[in-house]
């Protein structure tokens, strides 16, 4: 059993464990359960009645959080000729070809957090898929990092772009922000996560789709709430 210190138990005490809290409740007490040093994320966690074994039930997606999630991300942009340049307009750190390939398979180099790249260059990104793949950095189309609009990529990963998939006990991770950016912009940005995660439903689910909805900062417990949040917050 997982040990605890002494801080982690005293904030775990103004969370009742058999309670299940409104948005408002649940995002004022991610924020009173913070007790560390430095400004920690908020992350919602979603149980969602759907089976990731059938490919259209396999949910993956991304969304634009309006507040963004408060963290910079580095982004390597794949493309040639004007493409690159639109990249590099947009706000791309790093912008090349056959260049940044070789220089990721002979040198190890991974000093970015995402990768975007046009649809003329997955052949050659192919060539990274199993250095990529397994850090969660290979592109997709399905969240729209493999774009011939590798300006307007860029632009949303910059401006706080959370990409998410459902793992295989059907639940999907996500970050909302962070404790610093206060109730409001929190949940601002549940919201659009919200929104996305219903419209993302497939035909073909059975039962409920939300069946369980909790919320935390990195460190503190996890806090409970209503599964009906999910649409109150996206209908808002």
């Amino acid at each position: 059993m997982a040990r605890h210190g002494k801080k982690y138990l005293q904030v775990k005490q103004k969370v009742d464990s058999n309670r299940k809290y409104p948005l408002e409740e649940a995002v004022s007490l991610a924020i009173a359960t913070h007790y560390t040093k430095f400004d920690e994320s908020v992350d919602v966690a979603v149980k969602l009645g759907v089976d990731p074994r059938k490919a259209d039930q396999n949910i993956r997606g991304s969304v634009v959080l309006p507040h963004g999630t408060g963290k910079t991300q580095r982004v390597l942009a794949l493309a040639k000729g004007e493409k690159a340049k639109e990249a590099q307009d947009a706000g791309a750190d790093y912008v090349g070809a056959e260049d940044m390939i070789e220089k990721i398979q002979k040198e190890g180099w991974l000093d970015f957090d995402k990768v975007v790249a046009t649809p003329d260059m997955m052949a050659l990104v192919g060539r990274i898929g199993r250095i990529l793949g397994p850090r969660g950095l290979m592109p997709n189309a399905k969240t729209g990092t493999v774009t011939m609009d590798i300006a307007k990529a860029v632009s949303d990963i910059k401006a706080g772009k959370v990409d998410f998939r459902v793992d295989r006990a059907g639940v999907i991770h996500a970050p909302i922000g962070r404790v610093s950016f206060g109730e409001e912009k929190l949940k601002e940005n549940f919201a659009a996560f919200a929104e996305t995660i219903l419209r993302l439903k497939p035909s073909t689910a059975k039962g409920a789709y939300v069946k369980s909805l909790a919320i935390s900062n990195t460190m503190g417990p996890g806090i409970r709430m209503d599964t009906s949040e999910i649409k109150a917050a996206a209908a808002a």
